[in-house]
This record gives C-alpha cells, sequence and structure tokens, in this order.
C-alpha cells in the first residue's frame, strides 16, 4: 500500500475525485466528489453534501472505491475504503468547514458542511497509465524548514512591530518566492481587518477593509483555521467567489492590493494567547504555488509573527512606563492662511480630509484626539503611554491594538501625503506635523 502522505498533491481537489459505491443488488453507482481530505496516514474523509445514492449504499455495506488524481503531475490512485464514522465537529470536520465557508456566501447556503464521513483506508494502489512514453522526473522540493529558520532569525533582529512587518514580508520574497503578500490586524471595534502592510503591489492599500467572515481572509480571521486553495480556475462555481477570496469589496473605500488574476491563495491566522492580531495572507498567479507543505511552514512563520508582535508590544509599553517625559521642542508656527478640513463621522469614526476619505475606526478616533488636542493647546507631540491612560478615547481592547493602530495611521497618512503627517519623534514619542490649520466639523448620527 502506497502511504497517503505521498498522495498529499492528489487530496487538493484541483481535479475532481470519482467515488464508486454498490447497492444491495450489486449494482455500482459512479459520482464526481468535489474534495477527498486527508485526515492521517490511515484515513481520509468525505463531505456528506449532496450524495444521497452513495450515502445509502455507504449505510448497507460500509465500503467505497475512490481515485483520487493528482493535479500537478496527473497520477491517479485507487483507494479502497472502509466507513468509520460521520462527524459533526472535531479538528477534521471544522478543516473541512473552513474552506467550503469560503464558497458559502455566493452559493446559497449548499455549500455549507453537514457532516464529515471518516474512511479508514484499507488499500491505495497506482492506476497504470494505458500508454506510458515517458517517466515522469521525481519532483524535487526545497527545504522549507530551512528557509523558515533563517527567516526566524530574520525576524529575531527586530525590535518594533513596524520594522517586523516590513522584514517579514520582504524575507517572505526572498527566502521563499511569495512576491505577494499582505497583514491585516483586527480594528477591535467592528471586527473587521484592516490592511497594515503589504508588499508586491502597485498600491499599499494601508487602510484597506476586509469584513470579518468574508473571502479566505476573512474566513481565516474567524474560524482561527489556516486557509488554502491551489488553483483558483477550477470550476464555474469559483468564478464568482475570486473577488470575495481576494478580499475585493465593491463598497470598499480603500481597495485591497490584489492580483487581477490569482490562481492560488493562502490565508493564516497570527495568534498570541489566544487572542486574533491579525492575518497574514499571500497570493500568486502560478498553480500549486501553496501546498501542504507550504502551509505547515507558513503556519510555523505566522506563529512567531503573532507572538513577536505580542512581545515587542508589550517590551514597548514596559519601556514607556520607566522613562521620563522629558520636555518637548517647541511648538512649530503654522501657515494661517492654509484651511484643514477635517470632517468626522461620530458613528464608525470615518475621518475626512479636505473632503477626502482618509480612515476609520480606532486610528481615525486616535487622529481625532491629537487634531483636538492640537486646536486647544498646540500640543504636537503625544507619548504612547499617555494615549493608553486618556480616558477620553474611550477604545476597546487598547493596550492590544495601540501600536498597530499607530502604525495603520502613520502609514495612511503617508500613503495620502497630504497636509497631515504624523512622524515617530522618538521611541514611544509620535510628532504631529501640520501644513495649515485645522478646522474639525464632528457629525455625531
Amino acid at each position: 500500500m502506497i502511504p497517503l502522505e505521498r498522495l498529499r498533491d492528489s487530496f487538493e481537489g484541483v481535479i475532481p475525485s470519482v467515488i464508486a459505491t454498490t447497492d444491495a443488488n450489486g449494482m455500482p453507482n459512479v459520482s464526481y466528489l468535489s474534495h477527498v481530505h486527508y485526515v492521517d496516514e490511515t484515513h481520509v474523509a468525505l463531505s456528506n453534501q449532496f450524495f444521497s445514492k452513495t450515502a445509502a449504499n455507504v449505510a448497507r455495506n460500509g465500503f467505497a472505491t475512490v481515485m483520487v488524481v493528482d493535479g500537478y503531475s496527473g497520477q491517479q490512485h485507487v483507494l479502497d475504503l472502509v466507513f468509520e464514522r460521520s462527524e459533526t465537529e472535531g479538528e477534521a470536520f471544522e478543516r473541512v468547514a473552513v474552506h467550503l465557508a469560503i464558497l458559502e456566501s455566493r452559493m446559497s447556503g449548499i455549500m455549507k458542511l453537514r457532516a464529515l464521513d471518516i474512511y479508514r483506508v484499507e488499500d491505495c494502489q497506482p492506476v497504470p497509465a494505458a500508454n506510458p512514453l515517458v517517466a515522469p522526473e521525481p519532483l524535487v522540493l526545497p527545504d522549507l524548514m530551512g528557509k523558515v529558520a533563517r527567516l526566524a532569525a530574520w525576524m529575531s533582529g527586530c525590535v518594533d512591530p513596524e520594522t517586523l512587518l516590513d522584514m517579514t514580508l520582504e524575507g517572505l520574497a526572498e527566502h521563499f518566492g511569495y512576491g505577494h503578500s499582505i497583514v491585516l490586524v483586527p480594528d477591535g471595534e467592528r471586527g473587521d481587518l484592516t490592511t497594515i502592510a503589504s508588499r508586491g503591489y502597485e498600491q499599499f492599500g494601508f487602510g484597506a477593509e476586509v469584513a470579518a467572515g468574508s473571502g479566505i481572509i476573512g474566513v481565516a480571521a474567524e474560524r482561527r483555521s489556516a486557509v488554502r486553495i491551489t488553483d483558483l480556475s477550477r470550476g464555474q462555481r469559483y468564478v464568482q467567489a475570486v473577488r470575495v477570496m481576494a478580499g475585493i469589496e465593491e463598497t470598499a473605500s480603500i481597495p485591497l492590493p490584489a492580483l487581477e488574476k490569482p490562481l492560488s491563495q493562502i490565508a493564516l491566522p497570527l495568534v498570541a494567547h489566544s487572542r486574533l492580531v491579525g492575518v497574514l495572507f499571500l497570493e500568486s498567479t502560478e498553480r500549486f504555488t501553496f501546498r501542504h507543505r507550504d502551509e505547515e511552514a507558513l503556519t510555523v512563520v505566522a506563529a512567531h509573527i503573532a507572538t513577536a508582535l505580542s512581545f515587542l508590544s508589550d517590551e514597548r509599553e514596559r519601556a514607556e512606563t520607566g522613562r521620563r517625559d522629558g520636555a518637548g521642542p517647541q511648538v512649530e508656527q503654522v501657515p494661517a492662511g492654509r484651511r484643514i478640513a477635517v470632517r468626522f463621522y461620530q458613528r464608525d469614526g470615518s475621518l475626512f480630509v479636505d473632503d477626502d476619505y482618509l480612515i476609520r475606526g480606532v486610528p481615525g478616533r486616535l487622529l481625532l484626539h491629537f487634531l483636538e488636542d492640537y486646536t486647544r493647546s498646540g500640543k504636537q507631540e503625544f507619548l504612547n503611554r499617555e494615549i493608553r491612560r486618556d480616558r477620553r478615547l474611550q477604545l476597546p481592547d487598547f493596550k492590544d491594538n495601540l501600536e498597530t493602530r499607530l502604525i495603520l495611521l502613520r502609514r495612511r497618512l503617508e500613503e495620502k501625503a497630504g497636509p497631515i503627517k504624523l512622524e515617530r519623534a522618538d521611541r514611544g514619542r509620535l510628532r504631529l506635523t501640520l501644513a495649515g490649520r485645522p478646522e474639525i466639523e464632528v457629525i455625531e448620527e
């Protein structure tokens, strides 16, 4: 029997599998099925959704034969299966449910997983080619864990969250060849995800949002589970979902960076101390860019990012707490003739500068706070420690969100290149620079 571990690429669902069963009279029934899911070295799982005849046959005698196809090489294998149990929860069930959840919103709910049938594999044999010509050369895959070790060593030298994010995405491109990547962080107020770092796109897209549970990114965050799609070109049922999988929403104020025609994608939750701190998303124009080996390697990288982000934020807070404030520089004279129109919507924290949308949510409330302090007292320097303690902000889970929200706000202001700038004056200290006089309108609706 061929070990199932060698057939992992056949369980990607790039080419549909075939299942055969027999009824009480020995009459065969053959159906296509979307996926055969790898469980362990001796078990596979089939999603129990559509096949009433197949289910009736299996319930009668417990046997099934499945043919799986390697979407990369075309090699076929036949698996002799014996039904063991049906699951409606557990690790295997959740893993399959996550994959189907990506399609659910565009498939009117018919892709929702009802049950997962677990089968024991009694035998696994290759299907000989009818007319073999030339034996395929063995596929030599790179040592991904060695690359993980080099990237982790690179990441360990980062001293602040912003450098960590940039160095990680650069390292993923340099060491792994993953040229298109994004990091998103949870908003904290609405539960949505907001882009904080990106690499490989024409537009950085800082501040672009993805709704929780929407597409591959939102599902990975909501389920806190990695989601990987090897071939987005498969089947017409994927066509309408491609834009959702990329996280692109027609109503988004800031477009999410995305490839026009991605063929493979992967999203991994960043979880530290049981808390979601973000999502790492990668995509490619090539099929099979992200195999199960890549998912395993990227899971280690994602865990390192999450832990490092949490540690660096805590370390910075400790450093700020133990340092004296000191006297800041004198307030700069702002040009008197320039008017900066600032409009803020209390409902969702949306902030516009000169009628141009800037950002919303926690970063929008932060910038309003800075601008209001400036108009009252001329204050231009702000300490992270002071911001955390300011009860006027009334921001949820503020200690955990501050560092990444400030990075997002600064990057968005830099990207807009407008009359407002927010710069890092020193560790834990921000400096507000204005090219005019702000006039603030707060809309309560």
